[in-house]
């Protein structure tokens, strides 16, 4: 309590009262959010996504909640690191509205260098407030295309066509005439640029060879969001990364093309391990996860349905060939079938299963197949080890003689048997030719 009245009484070697003291205390509780704030606007910083792989939903989820993201946390500019082959129009079409109703600056940085921004992620590029590339990458080839990577048919694309050059003039319209130009011929020709090319066209405001250069040049740009300007302040700020959360990294990483594959045929693989020897339910239940993440990830990415007709082709080959066995030779197509049908599973080029995973599935598949037919030729040409004509072959003991019938003692029982030719003394050892009923022929054989 002493200790107490002591540090009412005493600030800065002066007396005051309490009331004084509360007086100071709400003065500082009023001017220190101010200083606070004075440092927050001194600590400058932008917030950056990294997205690589086509336009997926999980990449909307991941950019809307950067923008939220960066829309409250008073980030200078939230910043995209773009490497997309593209994707469904439908999916393009939210990223490109939320990119447009952002109250945050946004810029989208094509990166790395080899990267490109394809198709859907041209007029994502586009729709963002600031563009920019790195160098030795590229923007264009946006022609439409069908949901299995087909040409459509010529009123259907001229349908879409027209929809995107009008959202693409709309988009480029503050980047000038050239721009408008190029990006119209970006859909109707399918025409791309390199990031000089892009430059010098106006489609992009800067070419950077990394973040600290981007940075750098976009200190000072103008944008308008909504309805007000802002100058970019960017120079020297902070890079704050917003990344993936482990639900939207497991899913991104699911749009792999070659992941998909993979998954299909583990998939398929364990539901026939399943249904060959029930009873487990490890392998189907491993086969129905695989098939459902494969299944998520063949509706995310533009299948063609031919590849999944010969991949399931495959798969019927291995297993007529194991119920009747033709020596491998239906394995053999099987094993082309799955190799075409990998090859076809998505016919765009910015979408192909890897080559060497290709052969790895195939050989490791036609491998378990031809080992499961081995085992059942095998077992087709095994003598018969059960019922009467397992007996056949086996050898017992005569416990009379047989002139030509007695009495043989055979596995644990005594059989009626007639000696097969010439006389079978008691004692004898003897081998079991032929089962009629319960009556056994037999003939001498060595002794044990």
């Amino acid at each position: 309590m002493e200790l107490g009245e002591w540090r009412l009484e005493r600030v800065g070697g002066m007396k005051v009262g309490a009331k004084k003291w509360i007086g100071i205390l709400v003065w500082l509780a009023l001017f220190l959010p101010a200083v606070s704030g004075i440092r927050a606007e001194d600590t400058r910083y932008v917030d950056v996504l990294e997205i690589e792989g086509p336009v997926t939903p999980v990449m909307i989820s991941y950019i809307e909640r950067g923008i939220s993201t960066a829309e409250t946390d008073g980030a200078e500019a939230l910043i995209i690191k773009l490497n997309t082959p593209g994707g469904q129009l439908d999916l393009m079409n939210e990223i490109v509205q939320a990119l447009l109703q952002a109250d945050v600056p946004t810029v989208v940085y094509v990166y790395p260098s080899g990267g490109y921004a394809a198709s859907a992620g041209t007029l994502i590029t586009l729709a963002a407030h600031v563009a920019a590339m790195a160098p030795n990458t590229t923007i264009g080839a946006a022609s439409p295309v069908g949901s299995e990577g087909e040409d459509l048919g010529e009123t259907m694309e001229a349908k879409l066509k027209e929809d995107l050059r009008a959202q693409a003039r709309a988009l480029a319209t503050r980047r000038g005439e050239e721009a408008v130009a190029w990006a119209e011929s970006a859909i109707e020709e399918a025409k791309a640029a390199t990031a000089a090319e892009a430059l010098e066209l106006g489609v992009i405001d800067f070419v950077a060879g990394d973040m600290e250069d981007l940075l750098a040049q976009m200190d000072g740009f103008q944008v308008t969001v909504g309805s007000r300007d802002v100058t970019l302040r960017t120079a020297g700020a902070a890079v704050q990364d917003v990344p993936m959360t482990f639900v939207e990294q497991f899913l991104h990483i699911l749009t792999n093309p070659t992941i998909a594959f993979i998954l299909l045929t583990i998939g398929i693989n364990a539901i026939l391990f399943e249904l060959s020897s029930p009873g487990g339910y490890a392998a189907g239940v491993v086969g129905a996860i695989c098939l459902l993440l494969a299944f998520y990830s063949l509706g995310v990415l533009p299948v063609n349905y031919t590849g999944l007709i010969f991949i399931g082709l495959a798969f019927v080959l291995f297993v007529v060939d194991i119920k009747a066995p033709t020596h491998g030779v239906l394995t053999a197509g099987g094993i082309a079938s799955l190799v075409a049908g990998a090859l076809l599973l998505f016919n765009s080029p910015l979408y192909q299963v890897s080559i060497a995973a290709v052969v790895a599935v195939a050989s490791v598949t036609g491998l378990f197949f031809a080992f499961a037919i081995a085992k059942v030729v095998q077992a087709h040409r095994r003598p018969t080890v059960t019922g009467r004509e397992g007996l056949i072959g086996c050898q017992g003991l005569a416990k009379t003689p047989l002139a030509p019938e007695g009495t043989v003692l055979l596995k644990g029982e005594l059989w009626d048997a007639t000696a097969a030719s010439g006389r079978i003394e008691a004692g004898d050892t003897v081998e079991i030719v032929a089962v009629e009923g319960f009556h056994l022929q037999v003939k001498k054989a060595h002794p044990y």
